[in-house]
């Protein structure tokens, strides 16, 4: 006999009636009718080649062929039931999970000490391994799952992938703190007549910095540009050059190197940070303990 034949709800019925020894009970029991309970027997009946249960004074009484299968029927389905209705439990406090989190080095500055010091506090046994976003393709490495989610700036995480925002930030000039510009802010003339530091930051949507400053029409007078922004806070500290960051990374940034900010005068869209995983993860017990933390650490 092939498992294609038989249909897992006579194999349920068998086990009821194997329990209850009535039809009536089995009917009531499964929320079905008395002769729907008739009609699954007789299909298994006709399918194992045996009467199974034999109507008696008191009441259905179960073959030697039932009594044999009884036992690992029982088995298989609570082994099936069990197995389609757990959620394993993760428990973060001694737990040696390891996780692996894409990110880029902006992300890396503000995200990473506040998310190992809540885990310190939370899972002293939990390691954390980073991937930069702009040097893999994020999208199928989280399809394979090799990476437990993503944060940043990603909008071509789309299909296929869960979202929840932590917070939107805005565009800013940032130069060193004796910069001129420090006191006089900075305005579109002086914006054009600065030197500048472009940022490439590719496989992020950080990208929309220079379409914005290009279809204004400005042209910056660009004299360097690094793919990443780790770079932009010792070269600012050194040179008169500007730059235009997120807010949060000159937030981290302006204290270590000295800096400060102004308004940038080009209206820069905001960038949205969101954290993202994969439908693959969704429901899966230390992923959701994970993006909790993340949510409660970060979110606006």
């Amino acid at each position: 006999m092939n498992l294609q034949d038989v249909d897992l709800n006579l194999l349920v019925v068998f086990n009821e009636l194997r329990k209850h020894g009535r039809v009536s009970a089995v009917a009531e029991s499964l929320g079905i009718s008395q002769p729907g309970v008739s009609n699954a027997l007789g299909r298994l009946r006709k399918l194992l080649g045996d009467e199974l249960f034999l109507r008696t004074s008191r009441g259905m009484v179960p073959t030697p062929y039932a009594q044999d299968l009884a036992q690992p029927i029982a088995a298989a389905l609570e082994a099936l039931h069990s197995t389609l209705n757990a959620r394993a439990a993760f428990d973060p406090a001694h737990s040696g999970r390891a996780f692996v989190i894409g990110v880029n080095d902006v992300g890396e500055t503000y995200f990473l000490p506040r998310l190992m010091r809540a885990l310190d506090r939370a899972a002293p046994g939990v390691t954390v391994r980073t991937v930069r976003t702009t040097s893999i393709d994020v999208k199928d490495e989280m399809e394979r799952g090799r990476i437990d989610l993503a944060m940043g700036f990603l909008p071509d995480l789309k299909t296929g992938f869960f979202q929840r925002q932590l917070f939107r930030q805005p565009y800013v000039c940032i130069f060193r703190r004796d910069h001129p510009l420090a006191r006089t802010g900075v305005s579109l003339r002086q914006f054009r007549a600065a030197e500048h530091v472009a940022i490439a930051s590719e496989g992020t949507g950080h990208g929309v910095v220079d379409q914005v400053i290009e279809q204004a029409g400005i042209r910056r007078r660009l004299r360097l540009t690094v793919p990443h922004f780790i770079a932009v806070g010792p070269v600012l500290a050194a040179t008169d050059m500007i730059a235009v960051v997120p807010q949060r990374f000159a937030d981290c940034a302006c204290g270590p190197f000295g800096l400060a900010t102004a308004p940038c005068p080009v209206k820069i869209p905001e960038s949205v940070i969101n954290v993202f995983w994969h439908a693959r993860n969704h429901r899966e017990p230390a992923n959701q303990w994970l993006r909790q933390v993340v949510v409660d650490e970060f979110a606006d």
